[in-house]
């Protein structure tokens, strides 16, 4: 069996075996790490970056949609706007350097002024984080240094089809959207 099909499946079984999403999340991120460590590479039609914009490409939807896993690639100086998941969420860097802007997720869904920023970080090659689970759950991301970021994500849920929420940070008001997939150029 290769080593991708033994990540899905070791992360099938953490998925089915409970709902926490803290014990999801560590659980995973030791995965993911393992899978970096050990020199995992990505199919090179998932790691091409694009000047228009960052793309996420597909590399598994679970069958009964409780979870998925992207390659997420940005060109160098892209970013994202403030964002939520509505779901746990675990990243690691592939390639590149990712900047990662946190804030506070608002109480209230009405805004309710400008969002409080949390920190910031700067996640390398072979670093893992827990990027968010529905109780902490906003942030900005941009790809820093000489070429593209590339991460591998693995979500709750078909991250393509969650409605999540965008924020503007000096007002707080939201916009809902979802964010789709890419189609891997190869």
């Amino acid at each position: 069996m290769n080593r991708l099909q033994t990540f899905i499946d070791d992360v099938a079984i953490v998925v089915k075996s409970t709902d926490d999403e803290h014990e999801i999340t560590a659980r995973v991120g030791e995965l993911l790490a393992a899978l970096l460590a050990e020199g995992y590479r990505l199919p090179p039609e998932v790691t091409r970056a694009s000047s228009a914009r960052h793309l996420t490409y597909p590399m598994y939807i679970a069958p009964d949609d409780s979870w998925s896993m992207a390659s997420v690639v940005w060109d160098v100086g892209q970013r994202t706007n403030v964002h939520s998941h509505e779901t746990w969420g675990v990243v690691g860097i592939y390639a590149g350097v990712e900047h990662e802007i946190r804030y506070l997720k608002p109480a209230e869904p009405a805004p309710s002024g400008p969002l409080t920023p949390a920190g910031d970080a700067r996640w390398t090659p072979g670093q893992v984080t827990v990027c968010c689970t529905t109780d902490d759950d906003v942030h900005a991301v941009a790809a820093v240094g000489s070429e593209p970021t590339i991460g591998i994500h693995v979500y709750g849920g078909d991250i393509g089809t969650t409605k999540r929420r965008e924020y503007d940070p000096a007002t707080g008001e939201v916009r809902w959207f979802v964010s789709g997939w890419d189609k891997p150029q190869g």
